[in-house]
C-alpha cells in the first residue's frame, strides 16, 4: 500500500466513529498534494444532505484524535465537507444510490480510443460494472476506472 492509501486507510478507521454516532455516511477520504500543500479531505454525507455545522461537528471531533494519533508526517490541511453532486461512485451504497441513473465513466487508458463513456448503470459486483450506452452494454473493471461520477448534462439545466 502506498503512504497515501495509508493515510486515508487510517483516517476512515479513525473518523467512523464519530460519523456512526452522528448518523453520517463517509463517502470518500483523499490524501493528495496541491501545489506546497497536503490536504486531508473528508466527504460526508446522510439523508437530506450535510450543513456547515455537520462538517464542523466532525472536523472538531476530529482534530484531537487527529493530533493524538500524529500518524501523519507531512504538515497538512484538514478538510471537511459535502461530496457535492459530481460524487464519486465508489462504495456500494454509492452503486445502489446510482442504479438506473446516468453516469460518467473515465478509465485510466483508452479503450477503442475513448477514455470516457456516459451511460445507465445497469449492475455492479465487487470487481466492476455494467452501463447501457446508446442501446450497447459496456463493462468495466473497477481497476481500469480513474473516475465514476453520476452524469449531469448542464446542458439541460
Amino acid at each position: 500500500m502506498s503512504k497515501r492509501e495509508d493515510i486515508e486507510k487510517k483516517t476512515e478507521e479513525l473518523v467512523m466513529p464519530i460519523l456512526d454516532e452522528n448518523g453520517f455516511d463517509l463517502v470518500d477520504t483523499e490524501y493528495v498534494k496541491e501545489g506546497e500543500n497536503h490536504y486531508l479531505r473528508m466527504y460526508i454525507d446522510k439523508p437530506g444532505g450535510i450543513t456547515i455545522d455537520d462538517c464542523e461537528t466532525v472536523s472538531r471531533a476530529f482534530s484531537p484524535i487527529l493530533d493524538k494519533e500524529d500518524y501523519i508526517e507531512d504538515n497538512y490541511i484538514m478538510e471537511v465537507s459535502s461530496p457535492g453532486l459530481l460524487r464519486p461512485i465508489k462504495k456500494p451504497k454509492d452503486f445502489e444510490r446510482n442504479l438506473d441513473k446516468e453516469v460518467e465513466v473515465k478509465l485510466y487508458k483508452a479503450r477503442d480510443k475513448k477514455k470516457e463513456f456516459i451511460g445507465v448503470l445497469k449492475s455492479y459486483d465487487s470487481e466492476g460494472f455494467v452501463i447501457d450506452e446508446d442501446g450497447t452494454e459496456v463493462s468495466f473493471n473497477k481497476k481500469e476506472v480513474s473516475s465514476l461520477r453520476p452524469y449531469i448534462n448542464f446542458g439541460d439545466l
